[in-house]
């Protein structure tokens, strides 16, 4: 039994009962919370985390619920962050600090960037999530990073029981993680994002296909790469809105040298990028191609002919189901290639 009050509303805040989770979460899956709130200011926050027992019950931020797969219902407080506003905090010369609150969807946020010529975050143009969501996972896409461009963040501490401050250095970011996954999960509730950008133009092109694409264009401005990096990312990706899918379910594993070069000496093709001293990253849906899993389909689940790091749910399939089927493909990578595939999505 969960220790909360009875009460449909706190003040003002409304908290819902037994809310389906389906539109919450990008695969699709139709799962139920217990309870479900909105915050919109950390003024918000602060009353639910006053009437809500968090400390004797479970709970779970949601952004936009792009990197989750529930395999079953929720039995707790579910929490979405609907902090908006986008503002800016200083200018100096070409540098622009901007502040975005955490309910913004973060395409939206790169597209409003660009239009005002604040560069940087061109590469990360299209990924699906909230600007909340986007440190957690230390998203990133075409040589780009978030911690490139995150100068501080705004949040609240769970544990201190206050509002709190972390400058990029405190967030522990690495290749697809940050102290909101490990070592810190669950700890702090992010409201607002800090971003450092520049009026003049710092492209990354040196990824893939991004070079040769983007110096295809008649203009080589902000928007010109931004709408490249939505054209490959188009090319390759399932629309939410189409097919329930994650976006990209796996990392690509970064390996030692000498294991890298026992694959090269079977794969001469093998596609890698430098990843430190002695170190390698290796796409892992390249290894999930050569694994027999690329267009894949198992009932209601498979991988998109195009992309097979995305995993589909074309319709119907329960969270256990896309569960087992990742499970399948980790198995087959591990024993084709001695390389255990992990998980960008958080499976509850």
């Amino acid at each position: 039994m969960l220790c909360i009050f009875e009460h449909l509303y706190f003040r003002m805040i409304a908290l819902e009962k037994k809310v389906s989770l389906k539109t919450w979460n990008s695969f699709g899956v139709d799962v139920f919370t217990d309870f479900f709130a909105v915050f919109r200011s950390p003024e918000e926050l602060d009353e639910i985390l006053n009437l809500f027992d968090i400390a004797r019950n479970p709970f779970l931020v949601i952004g936009e619920g792009n990197n989750l797969l529930f395999t079953g219902d929720f039995a707790g407080l579910v929490l979405h962050p609907g902090v908006e506003g986008i503002r800016i905090l200083e200018e100096e010369g070409d540098t622009v600090i901007v502040s975005a609150g955490a309910g913004e969807n973060w395409d939206h946020f790169v597209k409003y960037c660009v239009e005002k010529n604040w560069c940087g975050l061109e590469n990360l143009s299209l990924i699906p999530g909230s600007v909340g969501s986007a440190p957690i996972q230390n998203i990133g896409a075409y040589g780009v990073e978030l911690r490139d461009r995150m100068e501080y963040l705004e949040a609240y501490d769970l544990e201190e029981k206050r509002r709190v401050v972390l400058q990029n250095a405190d967030c522990g970011f690495g290749y697809r993680t940050s102290i909101f996954k490990e070592p810190s999960a669950g700890r702090y509730i992010i409201t607002r994002v800090v971003f450092r950008l520049t009026r003049k133009p710092d492209f990354r092109l040196d990824y893939g296909e991004v070079r040769a694409l983007f110096e295809k264009r008649s203009r080589h401005t902000a928007e010109d790469l931004r709408q490249t990096i939505i054209d490959i990312r188009r090319s390759k990706l399932p629309e939410t809105d189409q097919y329930g899918n994650a976006g990209s379910f796996f990392k690509n594993p970064v390996v030692a040298n000498p294991v890298f070069k026992c694959i090269e000496a079977n794969y001469r093709e093998v596609p890698h990028y430098p990843a430190g001293e002695n170190m390698v990253k290796i796409p892992a849906a390249w290894l999930i191609e050569q694994a027999g899993w690329k267009g894949k389909r198992i009932g209601n689940v498979g991988t998109w002919p195009f992309q097979p790091l995305v995993i589909v749910n074309y319709g119907g399939a329960a969270g256990k189901e896309i569960y087992e089927f990742s499970e399948r493909i980790r198995e087959d990578v591990e024993t084709k290639f001695g390389i255990a595939l992990e998980r960008e999505v958080q499976v509850l």
